[in-house]
């Protein structure tokens, strides 16, 4: 499993949410408490919002903890509204095509989780990206699969229809074709003006997601793990959630992709 930390708020350094806290997200890729794989270590990504519309992406295949650029990126860049992932593969190759976060036009999106059985059913899950989006098709992760067939699904004007209905497609087909757990899946993603957070999984064990609000920084953290294991007043998100964090405000619904198929 993957941990990753998102932000949305006054400008702020990212260094204030990447590396700084005692437990940091660079911290958590040697050191994380909340999954099976302490270690992770087979790449990692930022995503950016500032002057223009589209995000700024930096990835790479190191280990955050090793990449002195990184650390160096984090302490001059300053952003309102950013995405940062430490990747543990779950079966694709350590590429940096594969690294999340990925974006397409002014949207990103990262992922923590699983479609199980995944290869046995790549091939259908590919035909499930549209043409005209299959050009943004770089890497090999299940992850990269869900946010394109969420884009064909309407994720411009209904970002949580759009979620549900394609983690719904890419359920059914693990179902069908896969293995168990057949969908575990926190993720983050932004239109550089919102930020979107899902928790969702078809076992008990989805992966864990916090939120919480410092009048310090004048903004929001939603992270796998708590950043600091003094602040108490972390939120956890109940699985089968959708969340959207705007300013200070926070809206919290049901996340129900299997009714969606259902009704298919």
């Amino acid at each position: 499993m993957c941990r990753w930390a998102a932000y949305i708020g006054q400008p702020i350094f990212l260094e204030e949410i990447v590396s700084r806290p005692g437990h940091s997200l660079i911290h958590q890729s040697q050191c994380a408490t909340q999954c099976h794989t302490a270690i992770n270590a087979d790449g990692f990504g930022l995503a950016w919002y500032g002057e223009r519309p589209e995000p700024g992406l930096y990835r790479d295949v190191m280990p955050a903890w090793s990449d002195p650029n990184l650390r160096s990126l984090t302490a001059q860049v300053r952003s309102g509204l950013f995405l940062a992932h430490v990747r543990a593969s779950t079966g694709s190759a350590t590429s940096r095509n594969n690294c999340h976060p990925f974006a397409v036009g002014r949207w990103s999106f990262m992922h923590n989780g699983q479609i199980g059985g995944y290869d046995a059913c790549r091939r259908d899950a590919e035909m499930m990206i549209p043409d005209a989006l299959y050009p943004h098709r770089k890497g090999a992760t299940d992850s990269e699969a869900l946010f394109l067939v969420a884009l064909a699904e309407g994720l411009e004007d209904d970002p949580k229809g759009a979620l549900e209905r394609a983690t719904a497609r890419l359920e059914a087909l693990s179902r069908a074709r896969g293995a168990m757990p057949h969908m575990r899946l926190t993720a983050a993603l932004s239109d550089g003006a919102r930020l979107y957070a899902i928790r969702y999984a078809t076992d008990e064990h989805a992966p864990t997601l916090y939120h919480r609000w410092s009048d310090s920084r004048g903004g929001r953290a939603v992270v796998s793990e708590p950043l600091e294991s003094d602040e108490g007043d972390w939120a956890a998100v109940p699985a089968g959630s959708f969340c959207v964090f705007e300013g200070a405000s926070v809206s919290i619904e049901p996340f129900r992709p299997t009714a969606c198929a259902a009704a298919a």
